[in-house]
């Protein structure tokens, strides 16, 4: 039997999908992609959790300004601002703000609060400097908030935050 030329059969078989070249090209290209946008993600990661503190320092005024309207002093801890571990609120846990800023530690950064004569001060401070955080805080009974944008914490004589 003879064979029946066909422009089909003729053509050489091609196969599907993409060359190791190809791949590669494609790989390299989202790698670059990656190195360019991670810092940027990593500082916005920061400045999100920068501005977290902030809150957490005005939520800590805020149950402050309770406190001592309800007990006639402010807290010396932040424990006396958390809430109880069983029980009614009281002097020694207020259940003014959540367990975690109680804890002393929210997103990344420390907080402290400290008692000194008519007041109090707040630290906040990142756990690690240049990756959870670049400024540390430092505010008091006056409300107004100051930062330091060292690994110093920030002090009463730091610029106002603005």
């Amino acid at each position: 039997m003879r064979k029946l030329f066909c422009a089909r059969h003729a053509r050489p078989h091609r196969r599907r999908g993409f060359s190791l070249i190809e791949l590669l090209i494609v790989v390299s290209i989202i790698l670059i992609l990656i190195t360019i946008a991670v810092p940027k993600f990593t500082h916005a990661q920061m400045y999100t959790r920068e501005t977290a503190a902030i809150q957490a320092i005005k939520t800590i005024h805020t149950a402050q300004v309770q406190y001592q309207s309800q007990y006639g002093r402010y807290a010396a801890s932040l424990t006396e601002l958390g809430p109880p571990a069983s029980g009614a609120p009281n002097t020694s846990a207020a259940d003014l703000i959540g367990n975690d800023l109680a804890n002393g530690e929210k997103q990344g950064y420390k907080f402290t609060v400290a008692p000194v004569p008519g007041g109090y001060v707040v630290n906040a401070v990142p756990v690690a400097y240049n990756s959870s955080g670049s400024r540390s805080f430092y505010s008091d009974k006056s409300m107004v908030i100051h930062e330091n944008d060292g690994p110093e914490p920030a002090t009463a004589q730091s610029k106002e935050l603005r």
